[in-house]
């Protein structure tokens, strides 16, 4: 399969309708790439050039359902004949804390954010297996490492379980299709300028910008560069691996 400039020719991307997945859409064709941009709801195509629409297709797909996942990858494979990287962006946020949280809030982060992880990665594996391997990039949250309760400006402890349990996915699809030369990966962003933060008030986004020694918040354009570079192949050598972009909010100031 071709290939240009680091990066993959042929890329699914999920949750592309906003935010980081948005961001990375425009990246992949300002460098040449042909994407599959899926979203449960239409994609945006503004701010798209004219000429790089040839090499975009758009897909709604909801993640959380085994045949939307088979279906994205199958009409990425007969619009581009092929797929090197799924790129997976698609979550949902929950910022209720542990006297909010029940057990359908619970279902419905995890059905989203861990079995549709799961399912996208299954379906991209199933065609990677069989056609030279590729590179699947799932998305983490810096969340598992400070804890979040919820409330304001933080994500609860919902958001924060699915976002742990992808630890232990990314590593075992590793191990298990590391033999069929498919790598996988994930980026873990910091809180970052996107729907998930977009009803934080002014205080909250500056509160959580001073946890970070660059005194800000990510912007979409920056995790999706991470999640790219994971998916070229500059990256050849690394799987299992959770890449941290949050600006150092890890460890604070």
């Amino acid at each position: 399969m071709s290939k240009g400039n680091g990066t993959t020719k042929v890329h699914l991307v999920t949750g592309a309708g906003s935010g980081i997945g948005a961001a990375a859409i425009r990246l992949l064709l300002a460098d040449g790439a042909s994407v599959c941009a899926a979203d449960w709801k239409e994609v945006p195509l503004d701010g798209i050039a004219q000429k790089d629409l040839a090499r975009l297709k758009t897909v709604k797909c909801d993640v959380s359902k085994e045949a939307d996942c088979k279906r994205a990858v199958a009409e990425t494979v007969a619009a581009f004949g092929g797929l090197h990287s799924l790129i997976h962006f698609a979550g949902i946020h929950s910022v209720k804390t542990w006297e909010e949280l029940d057990a359908a809030e619970f279902a419905r982060l995890y059905a989203v954010n861990v079995t549709g992880s799961f399912l996208m990665a299954q379906a991209a594996a199933q065609h990677m297996k069989e056609n030279g391997g590729g590179a699947i990039v799932l998305t983490g949250s810096t969340s598992t490492i400070s804890s979040g309760v919820g409330g304001e400006g933080r994500g609860g402890m919902a958001y924060t379980c699915t976002k742990g349990a992808i630890v232990a996915l990314n590593r075992g699809l590793a191990k298990s299709l590391g033999q069929y030369a498919i790598r996988v990966n994930a980026v873990s962003p910091g809180a970052t300028t996107t729907a998930m933060t977009s009803n934080y008030t002014k205080e909250a986004i500056a509160d959580v910008g001073r946890r970070s020694p660059l005194g800000r918040i990510g912007r979409p354009e920056e995790i999706a560069a991470v999640a790219i570079f994971l998916a070229s192949d500059a990256a050849s050598y690394m799987t299992g691996e959770i890449v941290n972009s949050n600006g150092g909010s890890s460890f604070g100031t």
